[in-house]
C-alpha cells in the first residue's frame, strides 16, 4: 500500500529552522522596542500596559528595567526570544518590547504655551510629509537637544510616532511636543497669525541661513525626502533660506538639514 506523500511545495516559515520570522508589515503606535526607548518612557511617566522580556536573559540591566516597569504598574511577561523577533518591526528589540498607551498628540497652542512657560521665543520644526521614520526620529532628537518647543507633522502622507521613530529619537519622543495637523498650510497660517515667522528651506532659498533672523518666534519647515517642500507650503513661508554648500552634492538629508538650522537658531539665541 503506497504511502500518501505530502504535497510538494514550500514549507511554512515556522517549519524552516534558522529562518528569521516574518517582519510585521505595519508598525503599531504605542509599541516600544529596545532598552533606551522603554527606559525613557518609564522616566517620562508614560503609561505602559505590558512588557515582553526575553526569557532566560540574565542581563542585570534588562532585569532592572523589567522590575521598574512592574513597579510602574505594567504586566511583565517572559517570552521566547523568537516571539520578540516576530513582534519586532525595528529588528533591534534588545530583548524587550513594551506596549504603551499611544502618544497623545498636542495642539499648536500647547506648543506655543510651552515656549511661553519657558519665557522663550517659540522655536518649532514643521515636517512637510516626511515618510522615513528614521528621519522623523532624528529630527525629534535634534529638536529636543536644541531646546525646540514642538514639532508639527501632517496626519496624511506622513509617518506617525511609531516604534522606529521612538528608537531613532533615542527617547526624545517622550519629551517633545508633537502636533499632528490636518493641513500644514493651515497650521502655518495659524502660526503666522500668532506672530511666528515661518522659514522654508530649499537649495534655491533666497538668503543663506546665516542671514535669517532666527531669534524671532520661528518655525523651520523641512520638506520631504524626495520632492522637498510642496509648492503650496513654500508659498506660505515668510522667508526661504538655504544652507550654504561647499561640496559636490547639492542637498542634505532632511534630519541633517533640520539639525543645522536648529543649531543656527541656538547659536543666534545664546
Amino acid at each position: 500500500m503506497n504511502e500518501k506523500r505530502r504535497p510538494q511545495g514550500r514549507e511554512s516559515d515556522s517549519r524552516r529552522p534558522g529562518r528569521a520570522p516574518e517582519r510585521p508589515t505595519e508598525e503599531v503606535e504605542g509599541q516600544l522596542e529596545g532598552r533606551n526607548a522603554v527606559q525613557e518612557a518609564l522616566k517620562s511617566g508614560r503609561t505602559i500596559d505590558k512588557v515582553f522580556i526575553a526569557s532566560g536573559d540574565t542581563d542585570r540591566g534588562l532585569q532592572r528595567l523589567a522590575a521598574q516597569a512592574k513597579e510602574a504598574g505594567a504586566v511583565v511577561v517572559s517570552v521566547d526570544r523568537r516571539k520578540l523577533d516576530a513582534m519586532s518591526f525595528t529588528r533591534a528589540h534588545q530583548g524587550i518590547i513594551a506596549l504603551a498607551a499611544a502618544h497623545d498628540y498636542c495642539t499648536l497652542d500647547d506648543i506655543l504655551a510651552e515656549a511661553a512657560a519657558r519665557g522663550e521665543a517659540p522655536l518649532i520644526v514643521i515636517c512637510d510629509e516626511l515618510s522615513d521614520p528614521h528621519n522623523l526620529g532624528a529630527i525629534l532628537r535634534s529638536a529636543e537637544c536644541a531646546g525646540a518647543h514642538g514639532v508639527i507633522i501632517p496626519k496624511r502622507r506622513s509617518v506617525g510616532l511609531t516604534a522606529t521613530v521612538a528608537k531613532a529619537s533615542a527617547g526624545a519622543v517622550e519629551y517633545m511636543k508633537v502636533a499632528r495637523v490636518t493641513n500644514i498650510s493651515s497650521a502655518i497660517a495659524e502660526l503666522k497669525e500668532k506672530g511666528v515667522w515661518v522659514f522654508g528651506t530649499a537649495a534655491e532659498g533666497s538668503i543663506p541661513m546665516y542671514q535669517a533672523d532666527l531669534t524671532v518666534p520661528a518655525a523651520i519647515v523641512i520638506g520631504n525626502e524626495g520632492d522637498g517642500m510642496s509648492q503650496l507650503v513654500r508659498k506660505n513661508c515668510d522667508v526661504m533660506v538655504h544652507i550654504p554648500m561647499k561640496g559636490r552634492i547639492s542637498s542634505l538629508n532632511a534630519s541633517a538639514a533640520a539639525s543645522i538650522l536648529l543649531y543656527e537658531a541656538v547659536r543666534q539665541r545664546i
